[in-house]
């Protein structure tokens, strides 16, 4: 028997209202399951075990690790958070990245504050979609962090320096050309840092050359990062 069809939803061009609204549709009215299309939750048990159960590991970036393969459910769940104001999930989700942040560090983990820093989005993203959906799951996976008794704090310390033109369809060399001096750290960085380490974070990794673009704007800033983490990566090394 196919599914019964999900409660209307504002679209995600209808801003910080729009968002809101959806909020509260979530809990009155809950929609499909994200990631797999079950009836009445937003994520399903056997969703939300595919989330909690994968095994962090490197991606292509060796210093960069993620949560789980970019496949489903995990696709859709991280599509449904970004650009269809599914805002509940940023919560599991940030339990992914907070593990995928804990992989990368290994037994540095705990052994200083860390800040969570948010591969930027664009203004124009931000206001299409009514949120900034890769600051919301670095929030979250700092509040995961800390219940797992870390000090960890997530903030906006980079913003983009230039137009970059659209990745889609670009190489990974491409893509590094692309990116280029594309990101430059706030004047409010070193504030912000107090004596923390920097972690860069993301909802997905690709090639990589975005996580280094922001690695070589914190450390031209003299703020080095420690580790890179997203939920999800395209390539992920063997373990072992």
């Amino acid at each position: 028997m196919p599914p019964h069809p999900s409660p209307p939803r504002p679209p995600s061009g209808h801003g910080p209202f729009g968002h809101a609204l959806a909020g509260l549709l979530d809990v009155l009215l809950p929609a499909n399951c994200a990631g797999c299309g079950s009836e009445r939750t937003q994520l399903c048990p056997a969703c939300r075990h595919v989330l909690a159960a994968a095994r962090p590991g490197p991606t292509l970036l060796p210093w960069a690790h993620a949560a789980a393969p970019y496949g489903d459910p995990v696709r859709q769940l991280l599509l449904a958070h970004k650009e269809r104001g599914a805002l509940r999930l940023a919560g599991p989700l940030g339990e992914a990245l907070g593990r995928a942040v804990c992989s990368a560090l290994g037994a540095r983990a705990g052994t200083a504050p860390l800040l969570l820093v948010p591969m930027p989005s664009a203004r124009a993203a931000v206001r299409a979609r009514g949120h900034d959906p890769t600051l919301r799951l670095a929030g979250a996976a700092a509040r995961s962090l800390r219940r797992a008794g870390l000090d960890a704090r997530a903030a906006a310390l980079l913003r983009h320096a230039r137009p970059v033109a659209d990745q889609t369809g670009l190489n990974a060399a491409e893509r590094r050309r692309n990116l280029h001096g594309a990101l430059t750290v706030l004047p409010r960085a070193r504030a912000g840092l107090a004596g923390r380490h920097p972690v860069l974070v993301d909802d997905l990794v690709t090639t990589g050359a975005s996580l280094a673009e922001a690695a070589r704007a914190l450390a031209d800033a003299g703020l080095p990062a420690r580790a890179g983490a997203a939920v999800a990566a395209t390539s992920m090394r063997p373990a072992g």
